[in-house]
């Protein structure tokens, strides 16, 4: 009998012994064969070609993408690949480098002068393999075809036997020069050069060749170009240099991030984002160029077939560490918010803890995203619904809150299966960048996340780019408008939670001291820079009662930046918001209101340049008055009188902005009577803001679109549901069967 015996890669002898394996072989051929080789006593062989595939032809967003997709490619293959030509912004031509086997320049007998010289022409002194793919640069973006995938030589069983696994860096030449001049030998600068690098294979006759070339004035070794798997304590392709030209800047340049990879900005447009407290330059943003975007939205496009077949799981897994390294890095974040933003530190804290919620919401997604069964609807057939992701999907953030608002969007976004865009706000991007860097830490696949900076253009290309298919938003009023009805005009889902005008009524019966500390500080906290800020309180039976102890209150709180200790308010984001709201408070004063409290006239010692409002309060406010009618995203607090709840739930009413509204009593009746007629789409009973958890809902154009943020809501908008009916029927064998 005949027995195979794998005795090298792709090959087979067989030998005579006693027993029959042959089961082994697919669809049992081995039986056959096992009869037609019976009598045989002699060996044979059977020969397999050796199978080295070539990388997948695609389009890439940029020609280190390309390079690094053909060369990860061949490793996984066992061949190395070189690049044979190269015109920076136009073309790659990649080969395989065979590890310096020379080509055999002995001529052949019957070779012609114009075959050596053809010979010549194809191949260089070290590649000699017919293997070439093609990298071209069209409409802003690299494709990458075949143009011959076969080899002639065996696949490398080790890539470290490749030369290329030998060769010293330009840091270890320089180090290695610096030893030999010391006096050292070759075998103890191997062994020091080894205890910064353990995966260094040179031998003392590559320290030898070095030595060499160095006492000939060479400072340097040959660059071969063979693209090797970089290797990280992170990710394979986290960061492709050690320094990227983003952080070379000074000050730095905000990066984009585009499939995975953190690059600058091509664009010589850009933002300072400035320091509200002192006024000095914390860096620069770039404004995306159109050819970016498109990358962009591309590599989100293309990450999104891999990440919807992610196990949930394992999409859950990321968030668990993803959570784990926010906490690791939150004094870092809150530090870029209080230089970026200027709101106190404790703020900023709580901005990151704010967010932090939604990614250990999502890291119990996989519980949530189930689908329906009805069995036997009809005579067998069942019928299922399966919840699954829309494809790329976008949010566009607001300055107020740079680690919360991305956190809720981005978090149930990619958990969900997603692949997302983010544009932060350009006056404070650092944090959504920080945040990017521990999601790609924690295992975020390359294009599952991207970042885009800019403004209005960003914002009307996210509105129309047809790949993109959900967009969140959260800002001002009139821009969330304009961007639910643009996109929505294109067909997508979108959700906007716009403006900012909260109220609270204030019952006789109220707490003096719980019902004024919690007006404070949601009236005044982040320096009245919040979409759930404490704009309006109305006073049932009169100011009166209340007015000392809430202008005592105010007074003692502190103003200065966000870094000193115990600072109650930080200054406001820019120059042109604080011209803005002296103007509104202005106009009001003009129009009639009492200013209680000025605080435009603040000074901070040291930082005179800063952009300090103190707290303010106006009473004997009216409906007309622009300081009612506008968003003052200041802290400005206004006083309202009514004589009744009725008449105090009418004001609240009849406001355009219906966010959130409170009301504090120790009445039973009252507060139920409130929640009951009051037109707001989050109703705090006893707590200022009601918004413990991204929940932005409304019975106004406050919020614009179906589904909320937050919980089963944020789910629903960031999956849809597919419905399945199936039916199978019992075959009987030899028949068929019509479904």
């Amino acid at each position: 009998m005949i027995k195979f015996v794998k005795v090298a890669k792709r090959k087979w002898t067989s030998s005579a012994v006693d027993s029959s394996p042959f089961a082994t072989f697919p669809g049992n051929v081995g039986n056959t064969f096992h009869l037609l080789m019976m009598d045989i006593e002699c060996s044979t062989e059977l020969t397999e070609e050796p199978q080295m595939l070539p990388p997948p032809p695609g389009t890439f967003i940029d020609r280190e993408e390309l390079i690094q997709h053909v060369g990860e490619f061949a490793v996984s293959q066992g061949y190395v690949v070189t690049i044979k030509q190269s015109k920076r912004d136009k073309v790659v031509i990649l080969g395989c480098d065979r590890g310096g086997v020379y080509r055999n320049r002995r001529k052949p007998v019957d070779e012609s002068a114009a075959e050596r010289i053809r010979r010549r022409k194809t191949g260089s002194r070290l590649t000699n393999c017919p293997f070439e793919v093609v990298g071209k640069k069209d409409d802003g973006l690299w494709v990458l075809t075949v143009k011959n995938g076969t080899h002639n030589h065996e696949p490398l069983k080790d890539i470290g036997e490749h030369p290329s696994a030998r060769r010293f860096s330009e840091k270890e030449v320089l180090l290695i020069k610096e030893m030999t001049e010391a006096g050292l030998k070759p075998r103890q600068i191997l062994k020091r050069l080894r205890q910064s690098n353990p995966d260094l294979l040179s031998t003392p006759k590559h320290v030898y060749n070095v030595k060499a070339k160095l006492r000939q004035g060479n400072m340097s070794v040959r660059n071969y170009k063979s693209l090797k798997p970089q290797k990280s304590a992170v990710r394979n392709n986290y960061l492709s240099v050690m320094e990227p030209s983003w952080r070379q800047h000074n000050p730095p340049r905000v990066p984009n991030l585009i499939g995975g990879r953190f690059v600058d900005s091509q664009s010589s447009a850009s933002i300072d984002v400035i320091n509200p407290a002192t006024q000095e330059v914390v860096s620069q943003v770039p404004l995306t160029t159109n050819e970016e975007f498109k990358a962009a939205v591309f590599a989100a496009k293309r990450a999104f077939p891999s990440w919807r077949n992610t196990p949930s799981t394992v999409r859950q897994r990321i968030m668990f560490k993803f959570q784990e390294l926010i906490k690791r890095d939150i004094d870092k974040l809150a530090m870029n918010i209080t230089n970026e933003h200027g709101k106190p530190l404790k703020d900023a804290y709580d901005d990151i803890l704010c967010g932090l919620e939604v990614v250990e919401h999502a890291c119990g997604l996989a519980n949530l995203q189930i689908g329906e069964f009805v069995s036997n609807v009809s005579n067998g057939v069942d019928s299922y619904s399966i919840r699954g992701p829309l494809g790329v999907c976008a949010g566009i953030c607001p300055f107020d809150f740079p680690a919360t608002i991305p956190l809720w969007m981005l978090s149930i976004a990619v958990t969900c299966g997603n692949t997302f865009l983010l544009k932060p706000s350009e006056k404070d991007p650092g944090a959504a960048v920080m945040l990017s860097e521990l999601a790609l830490e924690a295992g975020l696949p390359n294009g599952v996340l991207n970042i885009v900076h800019g403004t209005n253009e960003i914002t009307n290309a996210i509105c129309d780019d047809d790949d993109i298919k959900a967009i969140s938003f959260v800002g001002p009023n009139t821009a969330g408008s304009y961007v639910y009805s643009r996109a929505s005009a294109k067909g997508k889902r979108v959700q906007c939670n716009i403006g900012a005008k909260n109220h609270a009524v204030v019952m006789p019966d109220a707490c003096l001291d719980t019902t004024l500390n919690a007006i404070v500080t949601a009236g005044f906290g982040g320096a009245g820079q919040k979409r759930m800020l404490l704009s309006t309180v109305i006073f049932v039976g009169g100011l009166t009662p209340w007015e000392d102890k809430l202008v005592e209150r105010a007074k003692a709180l502190r103003v200065q930046p966000g870094t000193e200790p115990d600072t109650d308010l930080g200054p406001v984001i820019s120059k042109q918001a604080k011209e803005l709201i002296c103007r509104l408070i202005q106009s009001s004063v003009d129009s009639g209101a009492k200013l209680v409290i000025d605080g435009r006239n603040i000074l901070v010692p040291g930082y005179e340049h800063g952009n300090f409002i103190g707290p303010t309060i106006l009473s004997d406010v009216k409906f007309s008055m622009d300081c009612y009618k506008e968003e003052i995203c200041g802290p400005v607090l206004l006083c309202m009188e009514a004589d009744s709840i009725e008449e105090a739930i009418d004001i609240v009413n009849r406001n355009k902005y219906g966010n959130g509204a409170s009301i504090f009593t120790t009445s039973g009746v009252a507060a139920r009577k409130f929640q009951t007629e009051v037109e707001s789409g989050q109703v705090g009973i006893n707590v200022p803001i009601a918004a413990p958890f991204p929940s932005f809902t409304s019975l106004k154009p406050l919020f614009a679109g179906d589904l909320s943020f937050d919980g089963k809501a944020g789910i629903q908008f960031y999956t849809q549901v597919k419905t399945v009916t199936q039916q199978w029927k019992d075959v009987a064998a030899g028949t068929s069967s019509d479904i």
